[in-house]
């Protein structure tokens, strides 16, 4: 990216950086607790203030729990007056920001960032977007992020040593971002659609959220994600979405490049679009589970056979199932499946790091014969996975009426295609 443009840039940010007021509940004394209070600009000059500093470590001394509530708010009220909406708000979300941005701070620490409701919901947790920027570094790239909002993306890149700039069109978040990130973030005021750099790879997280509800179309994003796609069709380019995209829309678009599917805890937390430049080659899906450092492509051998249960039932992590890769992930740890059509794996060695349920005994499945199976067994605690046959987990637990000590799980699964189909019951020793 050159000099100039990033001059450019901070010239765009100095002419907008005070432009939009948002509209504001009209009970401005009560912090939105539900959907999140509607900050304006001046709130956020009140906030990055010396006064608006010492009047959040107050608030901040208060327990603002479910008991306390009340009570806190009205005590805030009491000594600042208008401004303990602002206030009360701005520390209950930089505790809910804790656990899920920690690992971002770089000049100012993510405990006094500034923050949005609907901006901290959105907002990638710090482990993947750690993941993402890495990336970025190793492809050696510049990066313009062009819906930066409060900063998240552009601080872990900034942790990974990548030079970026950031734009959006919400001057309040803006604002955010300038306290979040400091004044040597480099930032401006402008449109996703109306491109304000060159040569710097796209980094966009379009809005998947309007007034704490979901948009799941395509069309729906703001910016839609066909006109992000057309727009830096010449561009390197990646887009965060849902990880409940449907994947054959993005051909319908005109994406050809990687389909990335993160998870991170246990959690399916994102899909993420790279655009051809930025991925290796011949590389269409990926399958990157964060806790154990594991990536799994398309590009892998996918050479995993069919046949009975073995000792241990695996149930695959959500990244890679989401991603179409079962097989692929089988084949990397010697495992089969146990019907072509069903994300179970299984095998004789359960792989590192990875929980898996010891088959102590197989069944067609049967309530009446399950329930006699459990109870031989001793079943207390009781946890059912369920593939390919409708069943109500927590509605057959209740049934099942386990009462002994031994916790266990039960893994029900479809075996066979259509007139040779039939549902298996497997009663297993959960590895932890």
């Amino acid at each position: 990216m050159e000099d100039a443009e990033l001059a450019g840039c901070e010239r765009l940010a100095a002419r907008g950086a005070e432009g939009l007021v948002l509209q504001r509940d009209d009970h401005r004394g009560q912090a939105l607790l539900s959907d999140g209070l509607a900050f304006t600009a001046e709130d956020v000059r009140y906030l990055r203030s010396e006064s608006g500093a010492a009047a959040l470590a107050a608030v901040g001394e208060l327990e603002l729990t479910d008991a306390t509530l009340v009570a806190d708010v009205a005590a805030a009220r009491a000594r600042f007056g208008d401004r303990a909406a602002v206030l009360v708000e701005t520390v209950l979300l930089r505790r809910r920001a804790a656990e899920k941005l920690g690992g971002l701070d770089t000049e100012i620490p993510v405990s006094n960032w500034l923050f949005t409701d609907e901006a901290l919901q959105q907002a990638t947790a710090a482990p993947v977007a750690l993941h993402r920027a890495g990336r970025l570094a190793e492809a050696r790239a510049e990066v313009h992020d062009v819906t930066c909002s409060i900063g998240t993306e552009l601080a872990a890149l900034r942790c990974a040593g990548v030079r970026a700039v950031g734009s959006d069109l919400d001057a309040v978040r803006l604002a955010m971002a300038r306290h979040n990130l400091g004044e040597s973030a480099v930032l401006c005021r402008a449109d996703a659609l109306a491109p304000v750099t060159r040569d710097a790879a796209v980094l966009a997280d379009p809005a998947r959220r309007l007034g704490g509800r979901r948009r799941f179309r395509l069309d729906d994003y703001r910016p839609a994600l066909g006109a992000l796609i057309d727009t830096y069709r010449n561009r390197d380019l990646v887009v965060k979405c849902s990880p409940g995209i449907d994947f054959d829309d993005l051909g319908r678009l005109g994406f050809g490049g990687e389909i990335e599917v993160t998870s991170y805890r246990g959690v399916v937390r994102e899909a993420c679009l790279w655009s051809p430049g930025l991925t290796q080659r011949g590389v269409r899906r990926r399958a990157s589970v964060l806790d154990r450092g594991e990536q799994v492509t398309d590009a892998d051998p996918d050479d995993c056979p069919v046949r009975p249960a073995g000792r241990w039932i695996i149930d695959p992590d959500g990244a890679v199932v989401r991603a179409g890769l079962v097989r692929h992930y089988g084949a990397r740890h010697r495992l089969w499946q146990l019907d072509p059509d069903i994300a179970y794996l299984s095998g004789d060695e359960l792989p590192a790091a990875v929980r898996g349920f010891e088959v102590l005994e197989q069944l067609a499945f049967d309530e009446r014969r399950l329930r006699q199976a459990l109870s031989a067994l001793d079943c207390g605690t009781l946890e059912i996975l369920v593939r390919g046959v409708r069943v109500d987990p927590d509605a057959l637990r209740r049934r099942m009426r386990p009462r002994g000590t031994r916790p266990l799980s039960v893994v029900i699964t479809r075996i066979g295609s259509k007139a040779a189909a039939r549902a298996a019951a497997f009663v297993c020793r959960p590895s932890r």
